[in-house]
């Protein structure tokens, strides 16, 4: 028998792989012949970057570069020589969580930062880059990052604009004749996981940037400053900035990776797929385990269980969640494609028992699991 462990973290109480080695343990306690696979994956989120490394086997590069408000500091990103690949999170350089609440005002940030991670990685050589897009503190529209890269955005006195999301609405034209060609041999991935338009009420400005600082006349000015950059996109690129789903992603970090770096837009967890080989690692499984901190509706929603189900579904190979808490009935469950689950919470004297206990509960929940599976009881 195969199964192959694949789950996100316990967000709180246990990585993916302590996940991965509590769940073997529990499994080998009934039988050591079970051949086990473990797949450790991520959404995009927390700890991403040390499940692509996981994979990649690459080490940290430390650089100076930009924070969002063009001060600067020591970022890091995940490079592997062998592969000739970096794993970027912009949230390193351009991230919320680097200012003070008191500093959060996305009209006056900068994803400049972002762009020199970018440049410095294409200098140490990487021909493809993962760039993960979450947790910005901006709203430039990926004109700071394009500016590292060599990009110029030039107002109607053809003087080249600061770039931060209250230049948007000055922008006439773009120049590019000092981008190098460099950036044209390198392929880009971004995980994106949200499907924002870039302007409207369900776009960057008006969905987003309340939480980075902006208030009501900022977020109006910043939406106007969306649209009327889109409209410059559209003339120099032939692109359809409000047609592209993301696009409006990271304070419409998603059209620019798309206009300025040619990218394609995937799902966190499908960029972590892909690292892992994933759909091809499983193809002659008997079971898939995998799991998370939670399960309702909201994780059958682009996350990772509903990444594993959607693999699994392809061979026909069942799949069991083990999560910390379920909130979905045995329908619900049955409807989704799970044909096993089990949470630690259940099983557990309270949560603070739960959460600091979770390696053995989960253990002891794979041992039941199976026993059940290698006597085809489920």
């Amino acid at each position: 028998m195969k199964i192959v462990i694949a789950p996100d973290k316990f967000k709180g109480s246990l990585s993916s792989l302590e996940f991965c080695s509590a769940v073997e343990d529990g499994i080998h306690r009934v039988s050591a012949e079970v051949d086990i696979l473990k797949l450790p994956l991520a959404d995009g989120g927390d700890g991403t970057i040390e499940i692509a490394n996981y994979y990649l086997g690459g080490r940290l590069i430390e650089v100076e570069v930009k924070n969002p408000l063009f001060q600067l500091i020591t970022a890091s990103y995940l490079y592997a020589e062998t592969s000739q690949t970096a794993f970027i999170e912009m949230a390193e350089a351009s991230g919320l969580w680097l200012l003070k609440e008191e500093e959060q005002d996305c009209k006056n940030t900068t994803t400049f930062g972002t762009g020199e991670m970018i440049l410095h990685a294409i200098e140490k050589g990487a021909k493809k880059i993962i760039l993960g897009i979450g947790g910005s503190a901006t709203n430039d529209c990926g004109i700071g990052m394009a500016t590292a890269l060599g990009y110029k955005f030039i107002d109607r006195d053809n003087k080249e604009v600061k770039p931060i999301g209250a230049s948007l609405s000055q922008i006439c034209s773009i120049d590019d004749a000092n981008v190098s060609s460099i950036l044209k041999q390198v392929e880009f991935q971004v995980a994106c996981d949200v499907n924002n338009p870039l302007y409207g009420k369900d776009g960057a400005a008006h969905v987003y940037a309340k939480q980075k600082g902006a208030s009501k006349e900022d977020i109006e000015m910043l939406d106007h400053g969306l649209t009327c950059f889109s409209e410059v996109l559209t003339a120099q690129f032939n692109v359809q900035p409000q047609t592209i789903n993301g696009a409006g992603a990271a304070g419409g970090m998603g059209i620019a990776t798309i206009v300025f770096l040619k990218a394609k837009l995937e799902s966190g967890i499908q960029v972590i797929k892909e690292l892992a080989n994933f759909d091809h690692q499983i193809a002659d499984a008997d079971w898939i385990i995998t799991g998370e901190g939670k399960l309702d509706v909201q994780t059958l929603s682009g996350k990772t269980i509903d990444g594993v189900l959607k693999s699994a579904k392809i061979y026909s190979i069942p799949v069991a969640v083990f999560c910390g808490q379920i909130e979905l009935d045995k329908e619900a469950l049955n409807n989704f494609g799970i044909t096993y689950a089990q949470d630690v919470l259940s099983r557990s004297i309270n949560l603070e028992d739960a959460l600091n206990n979770s390696y053995k509960h989960l253990s002891e929940i794979a041992e039941t699991f199976a026993k059940k599976a290698i006597s085809s009881e489920i």
